[in-house]
């Protein structure tokens, strides 16, 4: 009989009567990563918080090494071998890289804070890991990706069983992603299970052993990633066979509603002689890497940053969007 990690058996799980978790199931090897998969809203998030103590199950089990366990709060899972990095990281910026591995649980040499143990538990952490970052350095001068690394490692400083990564890549480069992957397959190496949710695909056959696929709130399935294509793993997430992952384009673009003009913002960091035309029923994508200045760009538009030269022509007439209830009286919007 194959001897599992972790085991999720039939967990239920309702909000005001609706129901968001309807008999889910996972298993998790040692040694293994386990991807989640499901549309926005099938559950995957809310099961993992379950599993975490943020939430509580209506009803259902969780086994971690053969042993029921039943989490109160995220305190009590750390403490048991169970981490959870979250897509938006809550960290103490202002604070250094070892005080934030540490918070809350500082080792102490008396009544003072015993700074060179905190140090080198935190340097033996990178060394086993292969993360390369300066310990004594502030979070807020760090890269997305370098603080994601160090909320992992926190994740092991707890002596780690399972760690669930959420949505872990949304806002890194390749590179970054590649260096992300590297430290995932050396925890697998050390027996670790990790529970891997993301919507990426070619992501999840690069670094998955295993997905697990929910949708709509219920267990679809369990497979090896090798036995696995694109096409399957959609169908299991949508239901139905789909002939194409993009809608065909069959409307005709209108005329030019919208053109910017060499826009250069004032104050850094500043974005720099920008020019794009956006047509009448038209989806334009903005591209770059993380610190390309894309938000800047559209707050620079939308009036939330200060414009120092350039141009914002609307429907053939050059507008001033110098705070965002003017860009909102000349019909701007603006999602975060």
């Amino acid at each position: 009989m194959e001897k599992y990690l972790l085991e999720i058996d039939n967990v239920n799980k309702s909000f005001s009567g609706n129901k968001v978790l309807d008999n889910v199931s996972l298993r998790v090897k040692p040694g293994s990563i386990h991807a989640l998969m499901g549309e926005n809203g099938a559950g995957k998030s809310t099961l993992m918080k379950c599993l975490f103590g943020i939430y509580t199950q209506d009803e259902g089990r969780f086994h971690l090494e053969g042993k029921e366990i039943n989490f109160t709060d995220p305190k009590h899972a750390l403490e048991n071998g169970v981490s959870m990095v979250h897509q938006e990281l809550n960290q103490v910026l202002a604070r250094t890289v070892t005080d934030n591995v540490w918070l809350g649980r500082y080792p102490r040499k008396g009544l003072f804070v015993d700074e060179q143990k905190m140090l080198e538990d935190t340097i033996g952490l990178f060394k086993r890991i292969g993360v390369e970052i300066d310990p004594t350095k502030k979070l807020e001068d760090l890269s997305v990706s370098q603080r994601q690394m160090v909320e992992i490692v926190k994740a092991v400083s707890y002596n780690a069983k399972v760690i669930v990564l959420d949505e872990p890549t949304s806002s890194l480069t390749e590179n970054e992603v590649k260096k992300l992957f590297e430290i995932m397959r050396t925890l697998k190496k050390q027996g670790m299970g990790l529970i891997y949710i993301s919507h990426k695909m070619e992501e999840i056959f690069d670094i998955s052993d295993e997905v697990t696929i929910l949708r709509d709130g219920h267990y679809i399935g369990s497979k090896d990633t090798k036995d696995l294509t694109m096409d399957t793993i959609i169908n299991m997430m949508v239901g139905r066979d789909l002939e194409n992952r993009f809608p065909v384009k069959k409307h005709k673009l209108g005329d030019t509603v919208l053109e910017v003009k060499n826009l250069t913002t004032l104050y850094e960091p500043k974005v720099q002689n920008v020019s794009f035309k956006l047509r009448r029923g038209e989806i334009l994508g903005l591209s770059g890497l993380v610190g390309s200045l894309r938000t800047e760009l559209l707050e620079a538009i939308f009036g939330a940053r200060t414009v120092e030269s350039g141009e914002i022509v609307l429907n053939g007439e050059i507008i001033k969007n110098s705070s965002t209830v003017e860009a909102i009286k000349h019909k701007f919007a603006l999602i975060t």
